[in-house]
């Protein structure tokens, strides 16, 4: 949630950045700047009757000591005036200072000054591409049909218990899933992040404080008996860890990891997008988090790409990092790099990876701050995937193969027990 002190200081520069993201909604600025006007007048009126009460209160005690009885019960009737007085200002600001939330947190985060202009992932900007182009053998297969061929993936079986974008990994197909998972962990681990496993299900107040709610609430899994969510990805659960919560300078930056399955309803999702791994419903990701100090938030995002970047050379896959335009990036990001991998058999880009710094959007809702010098202000929030799974997994299966099967990646072999499937 953006700081009301940033729309009171520059209305037309929140503006022409929220431009940059094609947010149409630009009138909600000068609806808040209203709103807020109208709560600091009431917060006025609040706090001067208020003055007068206590100034009343201390005035019928001295007149009590005094044995000015007459005059105190006097003062007595004009503080119960007063108070009256109080109950219905108090009762607005109350409403007031609602609206203000509901209003500011319409609004999205805005956009980084290295956010290029743009609409459509089109207009993304190519930062860099690592990896040689597979060049796959006569005859070779998607993964989907690999998954079929090697007895590693059963959509469906999956269909079958739970329904599509629910698939069913076996025999070395799953030991494949752990294999990926337990490296990936190691590999963050090693960089210094520490690990967590955390609940999958979440309640409203973490939701809100990572932005899913009130924006992605059509996108969530919703267990309504107990109003309670199925994590989306491992950022929400990971970056409440720390909500309410005081640090101090000295324990920035803190860095987090996490595996955890992910579930997401990914309604209007069609065609070839959603084929064999590209597009599921539940899927297995691990995540890396950390809360930074606001002057180093962008030295640290440059590095979480590295690491994620090593991660994906030492996968032997082809790869490009995207910076994201205004128009295609997250609602509660500030910059964010996606990674892609190249699909061999699909012949297609498929993101596996988003880096992204949030500023201090999400600190701001989940109240994550820290004391520096005695001044205690926001944190700064960044998260990125390390890896998700399905396109990792769909893009080794289709890369690697040979008339023999599938060849994996070196780092993998002491993971998964064996050079190849």
């Amino acid at each position: 949630m953006l700081q009301l002190a940033t729309l009171r200081n520059d209305p037309a520069a929140v503006r022409e950045r929220l431009a940059i993201r094609n947010f149409k909604d630009l009138h909600l600025v000068d609806e808040i700047l209203s709103a807020d006007d109208h709560r600091r007048k009431l917060s006025f009126q609040f706090d001067e009757t208020k003055a007068q009460i206590n100034a009343a209160s201390k005035e019928i005690g001295q007149l009590m000591a005094g044995g000015r009885k007459d005059e105190a019960e006097a003062r007595k009737s004009d503080v119960d005036g007063l108070k009256k007085q109080l109950a219905p200002i108090e009762a607005e600001l109350a409403v007031v200072e609602k609206n203000v939330t509901e209003l500011l947190v319409r609004l999205p985060n805005l956009p980084s000054p290295l956010v290029p202009a743009g609409k459509t992932p089109e207009d993304n900007e190519v930062v860099r591409t690592g990896g040689s182009m597979p060049v796959l053998p006569a005859g070779s297969a998607p993964h989907w049909d690999l998954a079929k061929k090697y007895d590693l993936i059963d959509f469906e079986l999956g269909n079958k218990i739970t329904g599509s974008g629910f698939p069913v990994y076996k025999g070395k197909g799953a030991k494949l899933q752990r294999a990926l998972i337990q490296y990936f962990l190691d590999f963050n681990t090693a960089a210094g992040y520490t690990e967590y496993m955390p609940p999958h299900l979440v309640n409203e107040a973490s939701a809100y404080g990572t932005g899913q709610l009130p924006d992605k609430e059509g996108q969530m899994y919703h267990v309504t008996e107990d109003n309670l969510y199925l994590i989306p990805t491992a950022e929400v659960p990971v970056t409440n860890l720390y909500r309410d919560v005081i640090l101090r300078d000295a324990d920035l930056p803190v860095k987090m990891t996490a595996y955890t399955p992910c579930f997401r309803r990914e309604a209007g999702s069609y065609g070839k997008d959603v084929r064999g791994l590209n597009r599921l419903h539940q899927f297995d990701k691990v995540e890396i988090v950390q809360l930074a100090h606001p002057s180093r938030s962008y030295d640290v995002l440059d590095e979480m790409v590295a690491h994620v970047e090593k991660l994906v050379q030492s996968l032997g896959l082809h790869y490009r990092i995207l910076r994201l335009c205004g128009g295609d990036m997250g609602f509660t990001s500030a910059l964010t790099y996606d990674f892609e991998v190249y699909s061999a058999a699909q012949e297609r880009w498929l993101e596996v990876s988003s880096v992204s710094n949030f500023e201090s959007y999400q600190a701001n809702r989940a109240k994550i701050r820290f004391k520096e010098d005695g001044k205690t202000q926001f944190v700064h929030t960044l998260n990125g995937s390390s890896l998700a799974l399905p396109r990792i997994l769909a893009c080794l299966l289709e890369n690697n193969q040979d008339g023999n099967g599938i060849v994996l990646p070196v780092a993998l072999h002491p993971y998964f027990g064996s050079e190849m499937i």
